[in-house]
């Protein structure tokens, strides 16, 4: 490796720029399939809940992935797993672009995406976490979480647009192409870790997750974890969807000019700075307030979007911008606050379980919306109502559990808030 490419790799700043600008490349073809739904469906003849069982197998295979991948990296330096990771997701879109033809193939090769991504999102923040010092760290993880939403929110538009001008398959090549780059970025410019992690204190093996379980506070932010990532996941599985319903009942215009798809890229922007500014709150007005009063926000739009949304395509386009500000506020802080409170010697098992239970629920969103809508007789207000109105449900039952866990601030948090 170059001196200079060493130097600037070792600058911990220049070192988290480096990651955040992968992880855009590695993950801006995660959201094509949602992106592409509305068409997909169609084509391929899918059911509601086929299409909901196929978003969810991205997540329920990061679901069983994330606890062997990330706790190894509290073993084995973080870049390895990383660039595994990286490689399963250059496999999983490639072949999506070149063989999925129906239902189950679909499935499969989203399955496989989904194991790239259990690869790449908390490795890339450990790898970041295990260079950087803990006041940087929270900041570090914004920026981290930033990067995500940037790339799932150019994701939708990107999708789009690759698939109108040349055809689905083209979208998903892409985002394949996209990801070598990334592979390669942080294979040739990131160091190796100097020297190998510290083994637990407790002597406990490294799979043994129960001292990760014992940590209250961890567990407090990685269990609103759950319950936020379902509702991301419903939103950004069926989101656009729901404005595509919106706009074919209420045979609006402005649908030409403000796309679905065009609105949930920029949903995903304002969410990602959303994401940010809600992190820097917590720092100055206190963690547990800032996700709370998140939590309480989104409890409240959910209720009504279903029911309310379907009147009109400007109603239904704001409610979901509101929506997704809400549900993206804590994000960043919820993940900072899992982090921050784990046990260094276990922050990649604690990191672990925190991203196991989140894509839990994950898997669960979009397929809960699909098996709704069909239980429903089809997308119509009722459905839909009774779709956010059932996340919105879980949402309160994960509030008044983080309330009752009363989980720790981070250090940097004002003292004042806790």
């Amino acid at each position: 490796m170059p001196a200079r490419v060493a130097t600037f790799a070792r600058t911990p700043a220049k070192l988290v720029g480096l990651v955040c600008a992968a992880q855009v490349l590695v993950q801006i073809g995660a959201f094509f399939w949602p992106a592409l739904l509305p068409s997909m469906m169609p084509l391929w003849q899918l059911s509601n809940s086929e299409a909901g069982w196929i978003t969810a197998s991205f997540y329920g295979a990061y679901m069983i992935s994330v606890p062997v991948l990330v706790t190894l990296t509290d073993r084995v330096d973080p870049k390895r797993v990383y660039l595994f990771g990286v490689g399963a997701t250059i496999a999983g879109h490639l072949l999506f672009g070149l063989l999925a033809e129906g239902f189950w193939s679909a499935l499969a090769l989203r399955a496989l995406t989904g194991m790239g991504w259990a690869g790449t999102y908390m490795t890339g923040l450990k790898l970041l976490a295990d260079r950087v010092d803990a006041k940087m760290m929270s900041r570090a993880t914004a920026g981290h979480a930033a990067s995500i939403g940037i790339s799932g929110a150019l994701s939708f538009a990107c999708g789009d647009l690759i698939a109108a001008a040349a055809g689905w398959p083209a979208a998903f090549l892409a985002a394949g192409i996209s990801a070598t780059v990334a592979w390669l970025m942080v294979a040739l410019i990131v160091p190796p870790q100097l020297k190998p992690p510290a083994p637990a204190k407790d002597g406990q093996g490294l799979y043994d997750f129960r001292p990760v379980f014992r940590n209250s506070s961890a567990m407090a932010y990685a269990i609103a974890y759950c319950i936020h990532t379902l509702e991301m996941s419903a939103l950004r599985g069926w989101g656009v969807a729901f404005l595509g319903y919106v706009a074919v009942t209420t045979g609006t215009s402005a649908a030409s000019i403000l796309s679905p798809a065009i609105i949930a890229t920029g949903l995903g922007l304002i969410g990602t700075f959303a994401s940010v500014a809600g992190n820097e709150a917590a720092i100055r007005f206190g963690r547990k307030r800032l996700v709370m009063s998140a939590m309480l926000a989104s409890i409240l739009i959910g209720g009504i979007i279903g029911f309310v949304g379907p009147m009109s395509y400007a109603i239904a386009a704001v409610l979901i911008t509101l929506y997704g500000i809400v549900i993206w506020l804590d994000s960043s802080s919820l993940t900072a606050g899992t982090a921050g409170t784990a046990e260094p010697s276990r922050r990649g098992a604690t990191l672990a379980v925190h991203s196991m239970l989140g894509y839990a629920g994950g898997f669960v969103g979009p397929l809960l919306v699909g098996l709704i809508l069909d239980l429903s007789g089809g997308m119509s207000p009722t459905g839909w109502g009774m779709s956010f109105l059932a996340v919105a449900v879980l949402m309160a039952i994960a509030l008044v559990t983080f309330w009752l866990i009363r989980p720790r601030e981070l250090e940097g948090d004002n003292s004042k808030r806790r």
